[in-house]
């Protein structure tokens, strides 16, 4: 992070001397920026569009030194912890946010800030981009990866309208550039910053999308968290993976574990497998322009005939089909 930029954000302002010096909380929106009439009505203020007067994307420290009351908002926004911790009341949910860990909050979720000391610097991302939202980020990772998709149809989850996504970023070098990239941009007020701001706003959520479970897990059973393991596995080690592999790995018997697997998934490990198979092929036939035989091979399929069935029943078009098509679209 820039030294000049942790400075003036470090650096008290006006109304974080008088909330240090009195300990109560001071309102810092204009009027304005508060849906007066959806406020009373819910009994929680409701903030507006009132930060893209010129702007896609609007950037602020969170103030320090008193606690920030219950709210919701009609934008999307992102909580970057920078420095410290923060504390945080979420849908209800008790969530502590870690330096480097991010909270993407939707459009209605309600959530309310704990006090944050003086070495606690929480950073707020607003935008609006009807193009980014939870539901369109849990169906792109569910389409790639068969643990997140076993995780939302978890019966934890079942009930639950789930507005908001918790990424525990915190070792993660590459989102750290990224969010100082974002930061540095906006306070030091570079030229053509609101363009490239929101360039790399796309790359981050890129990012959390590819390499981030952003599914919060209940304390799960042994089976499951064993499920679970193996789960991920397929992810990453799907063109090599075998159910004796596994079943050594972890010690049980193959018939055993191929019992145990289908009981929590729903699925035998074998479909499982070919599900990941066909979504990773899928992937490469619409965004490279490798030869079909190389994918086929890429995802660990010897038997072309094999292949083209697979892959037919599950996009209901042929390989070369689908990337002609998402060729003429782009």
């Amino acid at each position: 992070m820039n030294q000049r930029v942790l400075n003036m954000l470090y650096t008290l302002n006006s109304l974080e001397k008088k909330q240090q010096k009195d300990a109560c909380y001071l309102e810092e929106l204009p009027l304005k920026a508060i849906n007066k009439n959806i406020s009373k009505k819910n009994k929680i203020k409701v903030v507006n569009n009132y930060f893209f007067r010129n702007k896609d994307i609007y950037v602020s420290k969170h103030n320090r030194f008193a606690p920030y009351p219950l709210h919701s908002h009609t934008f999307l926004e992102i909580n970057y912890m920078l420095e410290g911790s923060a504390k945080q009341i979420v849908n209800g949910k008790s969530i502590t946010l870690h330096r480097g860990d991010l909270l993407l909050l939707d459009v209605g979720a309600e959530h309310s800030i704990s006090t944050l000391g003086e070495k606690d610097l929480l950073i707020n991302i607003l935008f609006r981009n009807s193009n980014i939202n939870i539901d369109f980020l849990k169906d792109l990772r569910r389409s790639r990866s068969v643990l997140y998709d076993f995780l939302l149809k978890s019966p934890i989850k079942a009930n639950e309208k789930q507005n908001f996504l918790i990424f525990r970023t915190g070792k993660s070098k590459k989102i750290a550039r990224i969010m100082d990239e974002i930061i540095e941009e906006y306070f030091l007020k570079k030229e053509f910053s609101d363009t490239i701001i929101k360039s790399y706003l796309h790359i981050l959520v890129t990012n959390l999308v590819r390499d981030y479970q952003f599914v919060e897990q209940e304390p799960q059973s042994k089976t499951r968290k064993i499920v679970i393991e193996i789960l991920d596995e397929i992810d990453k080690e799907f063109n090599t993976i075998t159910l004796q592999k596994i079943a050594s790995k972890y010690g049980y018997n193959k018939n055993y574990l191929s019992n145990l697997f289908k009981k929590e998934v729903g699925k035998p490990f074998s479909e499982v497998v070919i599900q990941k198979k066909m979504t990773q092929a899928h992937t490469l036939i619409m965004s490279t322009s490798l030869p079909i035989s190389k994918i086929v091979e890429a995802v660990g399929i010897s038997n072309k005939s094999f292949f083209y069935k697979k892959y037919y029943d599950f996009y209901k078009e042929k390989p070369m089909a689908d990337r002609h098509r998402n060729l003429i679209n782009i």
